[in-house]
């Protein structure tokens, strides 16, 4: 694989999406480096250069992956000119496992997940971002609140709400349960944060 032309990106960074890619392809467990130095058109010696071990690669790539989703998603800014149901309508999908990118990024959270379990450093970092997703998410609630669109008496526990929702089912359709598509997931997770909110089922849905 050669490098495209105006690729900006450091070897170490290629790298760390590579394996991103890799994981979310193949499972962590047969995750080569040959395959990742292949796809990030490097060769094996400039990984083991960056990495000492694939332990080492898998793990910072699990965090680079997470990383990049706390800049990319939870670090934006909401569309100022849209309303907070608007803004949560977006959000909800934002926060299922949609095939393509956000799918794979589902997968790779929750080989971070297993391994935060047994890592205290990973654990750490975990909590970090769940914390920004937590933010992210009580944002829009206050401000719907403020807004006199939402009520609810405690806006962080229906933002806990919420991610629970959006978690708990996103994993059954990510593992391709039959009774648990996508539009299933969107639907039961929009009408209960709906009525978590005071609103109209059909307000999210």
């Amino acid at each position: 694989m050669a490098v495209k032309e105006g690729d900006t990106r450091s070897a170490r960074e290629r790298i760390l999406e590579a394996a991103c890619e890799a994981i979310a392809a193949e499972g962590i467990d047969d995750v080569r480096i040959a395959r990742v130095a292949m796809r990030a058109g490097v060769s094996t010696a400039l990984v083991h250069h960056y990495f000492s071990t694939r332990e080492e690669l898998l793990e910072q790539a699990l965090v680079h992956s997470y990383g990049l989703a706390g800049e990319d998603r939870f670090g934006q800014t909401v569309d100022p000119s849209a309303s907070a149901t608007e803004r949560l309508k977006v959000m909800i999908d934002e926060c299922l496992p949609l095939p393509g990118m956000q799918q794979a990024e589902w997968t790779l959270w929750v080989e971070l997940w297993l391994r935060a379990r047994r890592d205290e450093a990973l654990r750490s970092m975990a909590f970090r971002l769940y914390e920004r997703y937590r933010e992210w998410m009580l944002e829009v609630i206050n401000f719907g609140v403020e807004r006199g669109e939402f009520v609810t008496d405690d806006p962080e526990t229906s933002a806990d709400i919420a991610l629970g929702l959006l978690d708990g089912l996103g994993v059954r359709a990510l593992i391709g349960d039959p009774n648990m598509d996508l539009e299933r997931v969107r639907l039961l997770a929009a009408s209960r944060i709906a009525t978590e909110l005071g609103l109209e089922t059909s307000a999210l849905t």
